[in-house]
């Protein structure tokens, strides 16, 4: 299989798999996968800034390793939050063992034997500890993200979305409209 197909399948495949979950748990965890797809772009960055790995090959014309932090990374925290969120215990233990498997199977013996991606300066149990301790941080982000979510009765919210609307476009209040003419 060529490289460039390999690397598109593993940047959009991925996404055929949230068919299978609900719209509400897709948009629950929909920022916390974004967060980490920000988490690791600045891993990206910094380890091959400081000659820690090297991405011999990209999804042309892109330049960075996206096919991996917007599919796969992407699609990953959104299952892992999916089944595991709440238990932060398991979630770290799972978290380790999904970032080994990715290290050791995706990176070092698929990518790795067909000359896409080296880790030079950064063992893979080293840098599977360090992503492990980002997806704390990445637990971290969702707990205060389930803060900011508020559940509205449905007259409640009407209330509030008719507060937004423009005056022209809110309902009369026939009280105040007699209280205008007399």
């Amino acid at each position: 299989m060529n490289n460039q197909i390999l690397m598109w399948s593993m940047l959009f495949l991925p996404w055929l798999t949230l068919f299978f979950m609900s719209k509400e748990e897709i948009k629950r965890f929909m920022p916390v996968a974004l967060f980490s797809a920000l988490t690791s772009v600045l891993a990206v960055e910094m380890g091959e800034s400081l000659g820690w790995y090297i991405y011999e090959q990209t999804t042309y014309p892109l330049r960075t390793s996206s096919y991996l932090i917007f599919g796969l990374n992407c699609v990953t925290t959104i299952w892992l939050f999916h089944f595991i969120y709440g238990n932060f215990g398991k979630y770290i233990f799972i978290d380790l063992l999904l970032n080994l498997g990715f290290i050791y199977l995706i990176h070092i013996y698929l990518l790795g034997s067909r000359g896409i991606f080296y880790e030079v300066g950064l063992t893979p149990f080293i840098n599977a500890l360090i992503t492990t301790a980002v997806g704390a941080l990445i637990y971290a982000y969702q707990m205060w993200q389930e803060g900011i979510f508020v559940q509205y009765e449905s007259t409640e919210r009407r209330k509030n979305l008719q507060i937004l609307q423009p005056e022209s476009a809110k309902p009369l209040d026939y009280e105040k409209q007699k209280d205008h003419e007399h």
